[in-house]
């Protein structure tokens, strides 16, 4: 598999946990931006032409916030400039204080055929808190507007003076809006952002109120029938997300636009994160990467591990042979001692057990120092 990463870089109004490259006050470029961004696409589409690309995601900033003829036509310069399967899912990101039949009209004529949709919180108070600028009645009216279409909906762990019953009411109410995904994650506060304030003070829940909430979101999605494939994502069988799922299994991707990352050819090569220099490379016929490195072979096996056992699938173990050429054991003998009570065996796959799964990362760590051959 191989996905494309579109990033739209604007947004209404700047989340006060937002880490992001975006901008609430510079849509006036969003046309300027997005015929760069055309650009781009044809870029790397010429040198990427034999590839077949099964997934695109727009994300962001808030791509449902632009006029929604400049992702028609990204989506139509994706099709002219790459190779797409016969049925690739195209996933575009909204926030539910943006959206309008409209647009959702234009979106299905691009081919977008599922989106995710940023919640957060059936809270308005901590909505508000967070800054987004849309309540728990605009999430429903988004989601009436979607009509049965496939999308899936963010909720956010760790908020200020959030209780368990908060968490119940959002997940029942994403439940009950048609939702075959939930994306069910800490919030993650970065220095610099207006929320470290918060954390600073001593405002926020700390680590272990965040996993009680956590574990019980997950008891909670288990019974409506969600299952947990990924340690912060929840699915209806069949409804899993393609794009993510690629990314957890190691597979190529590009990414376009301001920010985007990629991940082709055993190299891995990031975009700047400004925007003016970013359309001054484009415009001159150039590459915006800011960083660019080949993978070594022993950071690569670290990634296989790690990715793959933030999943319910585990660590394939003939797979990792037939990449590698040696054994999971061979490579991580220390690691694989350390953590045996955390894992198990089905088959070929090594997996992290059900009750562990939320604190992967402790178990991870154990695998970073290692393969210790060369």
């Amino acid at each position: 598999m191989a996905g494309i990463y579109i990033h739209i870089p604007f947004c209404r109004h700047k989340c006060t946990y937002c880490d992001f490259a975006s901008f609430p006050d510079r849509v006036d470029y969003a046309e300027s931006y997005m015929a760069c961004l055309y650009k781009e696409l044809k870029m790397r589409g010429e040198e990427l032409k034999d590839y077949v690309f099964d997934t695109v995601y727009f994300g962001g900033g808030t791509p449902s916030y632009i006029p929604p003829k400049l992702i028609l036509g990204a989506m139509n310069q994706i099709k002219k400039c790459f190779r797409l399967s016969e049925n690739p899912e195209i996933t575009l990101e909204l926030n539910p204080g943006t959206i309008a039949e409209s647009k959702i009209q234009i979106y299905k004529q691009a081919g977008i055929n599922r989106f995710s949709i940023g919640l957060q919180t059936a809270i308005d108070e901590q909505l508000e808190d967070l800054g987004r600028i849309h309540n728990a009645r605009d999430y429903v009216f988004a989601t009436k507007l979607l009509k049965g279409e496939n999308f899936s909906t963010d909720v956010m762990l760790g908020l200020k003076n959030q209780t368990k019953d908060d968490v119940k009411k959002t997940i029942d109410l994403a439940h009950a809006c048609g939702s075959k995904h939930i994306s069910m994650y800490a919030l993650t506060v970065e220095d610099g952002t207006p929320i470290y304030t918060d954390y600073l003070n001593g405002e926020l829940p700390d680590a272990d109120e965040v996993a009680e909430l956590y574990e019980y979101g997950a008891k909670l999605l288990k019974e409506k029938g969600y299952e947990r494939y990924e340690v912060s994502n929840f699915a209806v069988p069949g409804f899993e997300s393609k794009h993510n799922l690629n990314y957890w299994k190691r597979g190529e991707y590009i990414g376009v636009g301001l920010s985007a990352s990629s991940f082709m050819q055993g190299k891995r090569f990031t975009n700047t994160f400004d925007l003016d220099e970013y359309m001054k490379c484009i415009i001159s016929g150039y590459y915006p990467a800011v960083t660019c490195e080949e993978v070594e072979e022993k950071d690569a096996k670290f990634e296989f591990v790690m990715l793959a056992l933030r999943t319910k699938y585990g660590v394939s173990m003939s797979e990792y042979k037939t990449v590698f050429g040696s054994s999971l054991g061979d490579d991580f003998p220390v690691a694989l001692k350390k953590t045996v009570k955390y894992l198990e065996l089905n088959g070929d796959n090594l997996k992290i057990k059900d009750e562990y799964l939320y604190v992967q990362n402790t178990i991870l760590m154990n695998f970073l120092e290692e393969p210790t051959k060369e």
